[in-house]
């Protein structure tokens, strides 16, 4: 509720203004010319002393606003946090990125963790195996098949017996994407959607009785991507998208059982594969492979080629602490009153207020700037754009020559 109280004000201000606006064209359109001067003076007088007062008004209500949500933040986080002996949480996607980090701080404040894992035998797991205590159990579990994470269910009731599940942390993902909308293949949609999505839902779905039990936590990593139009990120953003409404949904309807839920969206870090830029290499070969000849000389090799080039770039410049989002998590696992919602790194609140007070146009170019910055036109366009220069210089030509005849 506090974190929308800001909104509210300002909407009102700009109902407000509309009204004032609205006030000053209509009443003339009801009086003769004589006293249609007199009210539309009138008017503007009361518009601007309106605009004045709602001015200050509105001011004011902001920073008293936003200076009481900022002291009850303080005060939350400040205040003496849930404790974490005798409380057990799962975290989905623990070979490596936040996942595995959260689990060894999980562990090391004093959680029994179930890490979920995709290779028992993995670099990952090893680690996670060397860094944790006994309290730490490692799950193999490929979040996609429904076998496994029946398995999983039976591994975690067994150890706890009566006892419910105090968190759910969603992490595991892929971001498979790459390029365009258009270039990118539908297996790629699928394969998002299979895990992002449908397997986060499968989890969720298998573990809420033992997190309605204990009137625990489900906390969801989720991204920016679901909220904002990332450029060549379409089949990544569409299931965080999926993502992003399905954990609002839950938050609603688990309320009455007590289980509070989180969404995590995290700035740019370093995960995975992100950085490795084979992958991205591989990514590229593919695309080329399965994509149509046609599709691809109307946008081009080159075309391919940068945008490649592009997200490694992000990549590289992606931040390689953690932290932020992993501090968001512990957060939301053990604040007696979670929020809604956790932006985890610099960037993230600014980027969700351009969306929401600015026009498509700002944000828009400010998201373009801010991931990939794309110089290259596809193929087609700079076809068509070099014939219509051509054109134009004949045109010119032309003219210039007729103008000599006469």
């Amino acid at each position: 509720m506090e974190e929308r109280g800001l909104s509210l004000w300002i909407y009102v201000g700009v109902l407000a203004l509309m009204l004032m606006g609205a006030l000053q064209r209509v009443l003339p359109l009801h009086l003769s010319s004589g006293p249609a001067l007199v009210a539309r003076l009138w008017a503007s007088v009361l518009m601007e002393w309106l605009g004045a007062f709602w001015t200050a008004a509105l001011l004011i209500l902001s920073l008293t606003l936003g200076l009481a949500w900022w002291l009850r933040s303080a005060r939350l986080s400040g205040a003496a946090r849930l404790a974490p002996e005798g409380r057990a949480v799962c975290i989905t996607g623990c070979d490596s990125g936040f996942g595995k980090a959260s689990a060894k701080r999980l562990d090391a404040l004093g959680f029994k963790v179930f890490a979920t894992v995709m290779e028992l035998s993995g670099e990952g797991a090893m680690e996670l195996r060397s860094a944790c205590s006994s309290r730490l159990s490692l799950l193999q579990v490929d979040i996609t098949r429904p076998e496994q994470v029946q398995q999983m269910l039976l591994a975690i009731k067994t150890e706890l017996g009566l006892k419910g599940l105090w968190g759910l942390v969603n992490n595991a993902g892929v971001c498979v994407n790459f390029g365009d909308a258009e270039l990118s293949l539908m297996s790629t949609y699928r394969r998002c959607m299979e895990v992002n999505f449908f397997g986060s839902l499968s989890v969720t779905k298998t573990l809420l009785p033992l997190l309605r039990r204990s009137r625990g936590r489900i906390v969801t990593v989720s991204s920016p991507a679901g909220d904002q139009p990332f450029p060549c990120l379409a089949a990544y953003g569409a299931s965080k998208a999926a993502l992003n409404l399905l954990t609002d949904t839950l938050r609603h309807e688990l309320e009455p059982w007590g289980v509070q839920v989180s969404t995590i969206l995290p700035s740019s870090y370093r995960t995975g594969q992100s950085g490795n830029e084979l992958y991205w290499g591989r990514q590229q070969d593919h695309l080329l492979l399965n994509l149509g000849p046609a599709l691809l000389e109307e946008y081009g090799q080159d075309y391919l080629a940068e945008t490649r080039e592009l997200f490694q770039e992000h990549a590289r410049n992606a931040a390689e602490d953690l932290s932020p989002v992993v501090n968001a998590i512990v957060q939301a696992l053990l604040s007696p009153q979670p929020r809604v919602r956790y932006y985890a790194g610099p960037g993230v609140g600014f980027m969700y207020f351009l969306s929401s007070y600015l026009p498509y146009s700002v944000s828009d170019t400010f998201l373009q700037k801010l991931f990939v910055k794309k110089k290259l036109m596809p193929q087609a366009l700079r076809r068509h754009s070099g014939l219509g220069l051509q054109a134009g210089v004949n045109n010119n030509n032309n003219n210039e020559e007729e103008k000599s005849e006469q």
